[in-house]
């Protein structure tokens, strides 16, 4: 089947019973054994639940990988696929990650043995030189997120399959939808399902994909063990969310792109961080790896935080809030807000400074947009 219809059908019917069109919410924590040595596949919903269950094929399908684990939030995806390391390993990684993952990376599982090396992942020389005995991942963020640098995910992975290194990709900013890494050779996928893959601001999750038996084996212990798995509610709501993932990326993608167009040589505005726009560094390779180019885009402002701050208060359809991937346009402040637990030096390092604005556009119509932007710029 088609990506689209697997995005409709895959992880649906499982109800034998009355044959229901939608997946059915299995909200029980725990299921009765037949005997002492049988049960009906499922026995405690940390374990494992229908519903869960059902959404983890969904995503599998669509990412090409053997399996996926759905966890509470995009974050315990994050720890999950990073527990498949031990204190000592040493991971490379960007120097513009979300946040969040920096936050974890550089502060929790550093505190806990793990090594880290923050890198421009765009420059492989510097990827390669990043390179010791204990390196046993490749972390890759693209588009990253907030500055929309993209990372050569193919050529990455080629450097470290040769020297027996696993690759973990963030596809969150994408989605499976314009962007497939396993096809370029990434061993493992993650997203925060909290993003495009629901697409409705109404829950929080993530999820872990696997290609191998190995990864398979290990990931369920991981997220089993550490009680990371979503509840069934929350799996219900992205089954209901990834169905319309097509139709709703293409309409992200077209207010992107018109939007990127508006600010790119608008007076108050220095930069557009958009790899859809020719101008951008990175375009060619966003043609080459990627189906789209999104519904993400940032640019910087003229004139700071002042500047920020007084056009954030004229706006009136875009919200002033963090999170990405819904319907709604949103519009942030990276410096305070998204990447606030980063040191003020490594956003700087990573390009983030008081000028950069980060934006997540919904399905509105473009024209609606644009005039709001047009109006808050002045």
């Amino acid at each position: 089947m088609n990506f689209e219809t697997r995005c409709v059908h895959t992880g649906v019917n499982k109800d034998t019973l009355y044959n229901s069109c939608t997946t059915p919410i299995y909200p029980s924590s725990t299921f009765y054994w037949n005997s002492l040595t049988s049960h009906s596949g499922y026995d405690y919903t940390r374990s494992g639940n229908p519903t869960r269950k059902a959404l983890e094929e969904n995503i599998a399908s669509l990412e090409g990988g053997i399996a996926s684990y759905a966890t509470s939030t995009g974050m315990s995806a994050v720890h999950a696929a990073i527990s498949l390391f031990n204190p000592g390993d040493h991971i490379i990684t960007g120097n513009d990650i979300y946040g969040g993952t920096y936050r974890l990376f550089a502060k929790e599982f550093t505190r806990l043995g793990y090594k880290f090396s923050f890198v421009n992942m765009g420059n492989l020389d510097e990827v390669k030189a990043a390179i010791t005995p204990q390196t046993k991942c490749m972390w890759i963020e693209t588009p990253s997120n907030p500055l929309l640098n993209l990372v050569d995910i193919a050529a990455v992975c080629e450097i470290a399959k040769g020297k027996g290194i696993t690759t973990i990709s963030d596809n969150t900013f994408l989605s499976p939808y314009f962007q497939r890494p396993m096809e370029l050779g990434c061993d493992v996928v993650v997203h925060s399902t909290t993003k495009y893959l629901n697409g409705h601001s109404d829950v929080v999750g993530g999820c872990v994909v696997v290609k191998t038996e190995e990864h398979k084996q290990r990931m369920y212990e991981i997220v089993n063990s550490s009680g990371l798995g979503c509840s069934p509610f929350d799996a219900w709501l992205v089954l209901r969310g990834v169905k319309t993932l097509g139709p709703r990326m293409e309409a992200h993608q077209k207010n992107a792109i018109a939007v990127a167009e508006f600010l790119d040589g608008h007076p108050a505005v220095s930069k557009v961080y958009f790899p859809g726009l020719k101008s951008h560094p990175h375009h060619e390779l966003a043609k080459k790896q990627q189906k789209g180019f999104g519904g993400m885009l940032s640019f910087d402002i003229k004139g700071g935080r002042p500047a920020a701050e007084a056009f954030f208060a004229k706006l009136k359809v875009f919200s002033l809030a963090e999170s990405l991937g819904g319907v709604e346009s949103l519009i942030e402040y990276p410096d305070t807000m998204s990447h606030a637990s980063m040191t003020q030096e490594a956003r700087r390092a990573g390009g983030i400074t008081e000028n950069t604005i980060r934006v997540s556009l919904g399905i509105e119509h473009k024209d609606d947009l644009i005039a709001d932007l047009k109006a808050a710029l002045g």
